[in-house]
């Protein structure tokens, strides 16, 4: 299940990019509350609090009990916006939810253990799919989608289709065939490029010299016996 912080924010009166720098300066982070046809309400968060609240969770399931003025509402994190260079946060987005109401959300998929194909093949395992978009009430809200992909060989892939979230809704189509974790075999040196080749309906690449061998001679052409050159 989601795990639950809580965090203390205070309103915001001044607004626009100087007033968040000003917030950013004295520590705080600026932020919003919206949802539930709620105005959307300015906020500012303690910077050092927050960060520490996010430390070892998932943000984008994570449910925060949010308290302003007085009032706890529980929120997930729609957005965290960083600093581009620093790892500062520097504006995050909270959106109320109601215990009752269902909410759409992405959650992290995590594969477990160690594919057939590595271990005994010396396969490379490939996760394309990341993460899921799902439908569910907040009670049901998993921190992650575990996906065992312990039974894999060589050239075997798992889908979307193949995940089971009890009490929810999978949003991401099943339809695009997205491979979640693929297992393929190591790429020998040379066969990229002559793959590539054959692709294009070209011949094989040439292999490359190796170094200290002594490059190719150009042939000297005969000339004809009995002539002059012409």
């Amino acid at each position: 299940m989601a795990q639950t912080v809580s965090l203390s924010a205070s309103p915001r009166q001044a607004t626009g990019k100087g007033a968040a720098r000003q917030a950013r300066f004295r520590g705080r982070v600026p932020a919003v509350i919206y949802g539930h046809g709620r105005d959307t309400q300015p906020l500012e968060l303690e910077a050092k609090a927050l960060e520490k609240a996010l430390q070892g969770v998932e943000p984008a399931s994570t449910i925060i009990e949010l308290a302003v003025d007085g009032k706890t509402v529980k929120t997930l994190i729609r957005e965290i916006q960083r600093h581009p260079i620093r790892p500062d946060i520097i504006h995050v987005d909270f959106y109320e939810i109601h215990a009752s109401e269902k909410v759409k959300l992405k959650v992290p998929v995590h594969l477990v253990g160690n594919p057939d194909g590595v271990r005994n093949a010396g396969g490379v395992l490939d996760q394309v799919t990341r993460e899921v978009e799902i439908e569910v009430l907040p009670a049901n809200i998993p921190d992650r989608v575990e996906l065992d992909v312990n039974a894999l060989k060589i050239g075997d892939s798992l889908h979307v289709r193949d995940l089971t979230i009890p009490n929810a809704k999978i949003l991401t189509e099943a339809a695009t065939e997205v491979a979640e974790p693929e297992l393929i075999r190591k790429v020998r040196e040379g066969e990229e490029e002559e793959g590539e080749a054959a692709a294009e309906g070209g011949a094989p690449a040439k292999p490359e010299a190796k170094a200290g061998a002594a490059p190719a001679k150009a042939e000297k052409t005969e000339k004809p016996k009995g002539g002059k050159e012409s």
